[in-house]
Order: C-alpha cells, then structure tokens, then sequence
C-alpha cells in the first residue's frame, strides 16, 4: 500500500472536524513529499533537529506540531514556525515558551499534557496538578502563549475498556477546565488523544485531534 492510499483509508475513519497529524518523525522527506501530495498538511515531530531541518527543506505551508518531549534549551529553536506545541507537561515548561515566544513577539499555541496511562514512562500532570496551577492562575500573566486544550497518551495495551476508560476521564477533564476557566475562550478547543492503535476509540470518547504514524508510513517512525 502507498502512503497516499494508506491516508485514503484512513480519511474514511475520520470525521471532518477532526485534525490529522501525520507523524512524520524518523521519516525522510521523500515520504512527507507522498503524504503532502495527497493533500495533508499538518505533521508531528518529536526531536527538535528534524524539526528544524525538515522545516527548512519543506514547502511551507506546512503546519507542524511538535510532538516529542521538549526540553527547555530548545524551545527557541522551534518557537519562530511551529503551529502547535502538544506536550506542555509543566508550569516551568509553559513559562520558558512564553518567555522565548515574547522574544520573537510570537503567540505559541499550547497543549497541556495529561498523565493517564497506567505507565510510568509517559509524560504529563496529574489531574490535581493541572487544576492547582488554573486556580493560582499565574499562567493568565502569560501573554505570548495560547492555551488551546489537552492531550494524553492512553496506556499501551489491547484492553480497549482500559483504553476507552482513559480517554474518557481526559474529556471530562477537559470539560471541567473548559467550563471553569476557558468558558468564553473559543480557542480552548482541542483535545488531542489516539494514535495509530486507538484512534477510533479516541474519536469516539471526543477527540479533535489525532497523530497517526504507523498507519501512515509504516513501521519506520516506532
């Protein structure tokens, strides 16, 4: 199967407001080339030197979104083109993309990542961590980032109860935070969960945006 049909596949899949990332990482710019071809336009990284240098080589209407874990002495390197930053996992992390966004009087747009899988290894606050920095509400001082909802990664595993009970904690946290404090905010929209293995499930439990790798271009990018 072509790259182009693979995303034919999966375009049935998808509902129109629903946001596809193709996860590009790892993966060279003759296969984003196919994809773009076909009509996509948003792709996800996750290390900040591909980032730059596919950005730099590709067409540029493209709309990137990093992906990956991102550490604070990078931030600045992908702050002047990136559309959408997903894994914002702390208060620290929003500040120092704030500050660098400032600097090249840019307004950065946010998700907050969430911890909902039942594995140590994924990133992101807890549910009592998020609402803790929303009630201080120092994060309303900063003015160069857009927070525009929240992510997670549910945990690895074939129990598709487990999956979909995950995600449907993540939208009803989404929902509080939305009500208690983005009630008239229209850009506090996203809710970005599923993968490769889960987004129907995702998409089913109100998911808005998904990063779909494997599917796409194959095994290359695991």
């Amino acid at each position: 199967m072509s790259i182009q049909s693979n995303i034919q596949s999966i375009r049935q899949h998808i509902p129109e407001h629903v946001q596809l990332v193709c996860v590009s990482k790892f993966n060279p710019n003759e296969s984003i080339t196919e994809a773009y071809e076909a009509g996509e336009r948003i792709f996800g990284e996750s290390k900040v030197q591909e980032l730059c240098e596919k950005y730099e080589s590709l067409p540029k209407d493209i709309r990137w979104h990093f992906i990956g874990h991102l550490q604070t002495n990078k931030i600045k390197f992908i702050v002047p083109f990136v559309s959408l930053i997903h894994g914002v996992d702390t208060y620290k992390l929003l500040q120092e993309i704030d500050k660098h966004a400032a600097k090249a009087e840019k307004t950065v747009n946010c998700l907050l990542q969430i911890h909902i899988a039942q594995e140590e290894t994924k990133f992101g606050f807890s549910a009592e961590e998020l609402l803790e920095m929303f009630e201080a509400g120092e994060w309303k001082y900063l003015k160069n980032i857009r927070l525009c909802g929240l992510m997670g990664m549910a945990t690895y595993t074939d129990n598709k109860e487990q999956v979909r009970s995950e995600f449907r904690y993540l939208k009803t946290l989404f929902n509080r935070v939305k009500s208690g404090y983005f009630a008239g905010e229209s850009s506090f929209c996203e809710l970005s969960m599923g993968m490769s293995d889960d987004y129907p499930i995702a998409i089913e439990e109100g998911s808005t945006i998904v990063r779909i790798g494997s599917l796409i271009f194959g095994h290359r990018n695991y």
